[in-house]
């Protein structure tokens, strides 16, 4: 009897722990559904810092990709230095090699043919100075030879180490980018969740049945033509780092546009906020580029009304887009090409 009351103990403790231990193993499950969904309100903020977020590093990687282009230029300079350098290489070569047939003749061939096969090109400056019997002028192509292959390594090292370094860094960005943009997309639908329009995007206007919406305002000249060139690209696909014809970015966009009016100006929006004409909010005129955002990050074309034309961001298309919905409050400055 004892053996039954202690076997039924046991299956109440038994079981009183496999109750504990599934209660623990549930509890974080069933705290962690208890949260509170996010509101609309807060998804609306953070699709703004997502926003705000994905551009700074669309301008980071436009920068980054500048960057690349002019140390491969550099590389391309210094790889016809290099090609100098093994030219003259060669030379003094050709010249250390009759020294040291001449000292192999003259019975004394260690000194000089020895020098030649040194793991470390300085080490022949050094024993050039131990040789005595050669001529002063025949010494100092020894030591030419020298310099001129540690210049050749020097500049072999340095045209590497500038390429890996900013195509490394436009590699960190793509992964950054790939993170806020899906990011991005799940608030996005998150907020679609909620039925309306987010504020980002008020008063959007894309192009309807494959036919983008004309420019019918009053600019004219040069503001014109950018203007024309802009609103013919309604619909185009935003994409990173694209300056057209098939994609463009904001900035890529901008330039796109003036650059259609034979305006030339730089590429991001930091640079093009260098430009010398500023425009106050009170006097901006179709044509002139408005940038978005404290760190610069967006930048789009005004073409009048209270309207302009930008390239949103990843996912959107090129489209016209009211001010005063969402991106006023948001506004930094203008410039004017």
């Amino acid at each position: 009897m004892k053996n039954d009351r202690r076997t039924a103990a046991r299956k109440r403790i038994f079981s009183g722990l496999v109750f504990t231990i599934i209660g623990s193993l549930l509890l974080p499950s069933a705290v962690a559904q208890a949260e509170p969904e996010p509101t609309r309100e807060e998804v609306e903020e953070r699709i703004e810092e997502l926003l705000q977020e994905s551009s700074t590093l669309v301008q980071e990687y436009n920068k980054a990709e500048e960057n690349l282009e002019v140390t491969e230029y550099k590389a391309e300079e210094l790889d016809e230095q290099v090609g100098s350098e093994e030219e003259h290489y060669e030379e003094l070569q050709t010249k250390v090699a009759r020294l040291a047939s001449a000292s192999y003749q003259s019975n004394d061939p260690d000194s000089v043919r020895t020098s030649l096969f040194v793991d470390n090109p300085e080490e022949i400056y050094e024993q050039s100075a131990d040789l005595s019997y050669l001529s002063e002028s025949n010494r100092r192509e020894l030591e030419a030879f020298a310099e001129s292959d540690a210049r050749l390594i020097a500049l072999k090292a340095e045209a590497e180490l500038a390429r890996d370094e900013a195509a490394e860094l436009l590699e960190e960005l793509e992964e950054q980018k790939e993170e806020v943009d899906s990011s991005l997309t799940e608030q996005e639908e998150l907020l679609a969740s909620f039925g309306g329009e987010s504020p980002v995007n008020a008063g959007e206007t894309a192009a309807e049945g494959g036919d983008a919406p004309t420019y019918t305002g009053s600019a004219s000249g040069n503001a014109r033509a950018a203007i024309d060139f802009a609103y013919s690209k309604i619909g185009t696909p935003y994409l990173w780092g694209g300056t057209g014809p098939n994609g463009y970015d904001c900035s890529g966009l901008t330039q796109a546009s003036w650059g259609a009016a034979g305006v030339s100006i730089p590429r991001t929006t930091y640079t093009q906020y260098d430009l010398p004409n500023q425009v106050s909010w009170e006097n901006i005129q179709p044509g002139d580029i408005l940038f978005f955002f404290p760190d610069l990050g967006h930048n789009g074309l005004y073409v009048g009304n209270g309207l302009m034309v930008h390239a949103p961001s990843s996912g959107k298309t090129v489209s016209e887009v009211r001010l005063a919905d969402y991106w006023a409050q948001h506004f930094v400055g203008a410039r004017r090409p």
